[in-house]
């Protein structure tokens, strides 16, 4: 595309990014939550339950003064060698003119800069809003391909159906709770006080980048965090929702000694009944492991489905 400028993201930039990928992002769950998907992926500061403060980079597209392309990434949370694409947008208006490509390869540069040696167009766990490209996004697919990279792995979200006050994810849990009561095991909301402990009970369970995503879902607006507790204190479970996107639910996990009580069905569900009471009619469990266990709990059925891309700098 003639005249187009690459430049350095900066806040000036954020609100004409963010009303790019409402046109950009054509899957309506994703349009309607632009302003979120921005603002999430460009927080920088601390990530919690890492050693340092998240690296970020951010490039535009500029088009006769307007923003028709942007590229968000990061450092990997876990290797510092391996950066990630987080956000590749570009305006339909502006496609088939090499603008995808040359953002993808201005990210790069910028990544391998703060020390990457590979990249990958992959969820970016804990600070993450999809585990990697939805295959709808055909062009995004094409520039990821036509650029170098390979696809390593598939991943995909279930959707469960708020819409109706009986829809199986929405039943109350009072009777399930009763259960776990004479068992002295308590089901309660976490709060701030309650952050040190859940972090530790995820990294020492589950690995990963949980513990991050817990700590993003506790303490903040449209996210939140139930847990299941023995009466000596002892923590059993946890599920969290709102940590990568308002609309979307997880990470959940219960300690294997607990498992087969019942606690993660009356957990999810008391998640799903926070996001239902905040007005979504359809949430996603991101990035699933366990597809049986939701499709019998809520009745979630697998939907999105992402191939993740990886490619030597």
């Amino acid at each position: 595309m003639d005249d187009v400028a690459l430049r350095e993201l900066t806040d000036d930039h954020e609100p004409a990014v963010v009303e790019l990928c409402r046109v950009a992002l054509e899957l309506p769950e994703d349009s309607a939550e632009a302003a979120t998907i921005v603002a999430r992926l460009r927080e920088g500061g601390a990530t919690p339950g890492s050693a340092g403060p998240r690296r970020t980079v951010g490039v535009v597209a500029v088009h006769n003064g307007a923003v028709v392309g942007a590229a968000l990434g990061s450092l990997s949370h876990n290797d510092p060698a391996v950066g990630h694409i987080d956000l590749l947008a570009v305006l339909p208006r502006a496609r088939r003119r090499g603008v995808g490509r040359a953002l993808l390869a201005r990210s790069e540069s910028a990544l391998a800069g703060l020390g990457a040696g590979e990249v990958r167009l992959a969820g970016n766990a804990p600070c993450y809003v999809w585990p990697g490209i939805d295959v709808r996004y055909t062009p995004a697919i094409c520039t990821a391909l036509s650029s170098g990279y390979e696809h390593y792995r598939t991943a995909w979200n279930m959707t469960v159906d708020l819409s109706h006050d009986a829809a199986p994810a929405v039943l109350d849990t009072v009777t399930a709770e009763q259960r776990l009561a004479a068992r002295e095991i308590v089901v309660r909301r976490a709060d701030p006080d309650d952050l040190d402990s859940v972090m530790a009970f995820a990294r020492a369970n589950f690995g990963g980048a949980w513990d991050g995503e817990v700590a993003h879902s506790i303490g903040r607006t449209g996210a939140g965090c139930h847990l299941a507790v023995r009466s000596n204190g002892e923590l059993l479970g946890f599920a969290a929702y709102g940590s990568s996107r308002p609309s979307w639910f997880g990470p959940m996990g219960t300690a294997a000694a607990a498992q087969g009580l019942g606690i993660g069905g009356v957990l999810l569900r008391r998640c799903l009944r926070d996001q239902w009471a905040a007005g979504h009619e359809r949430v996603q469990i991101g990035w699933v492991g366990p597809v049986p266990f939701y499709a019998k709990n809520v009745g979630a059925r697998i939907e999105r489905v992402f191939f993740l891309y990886r490619k030597p700098l």
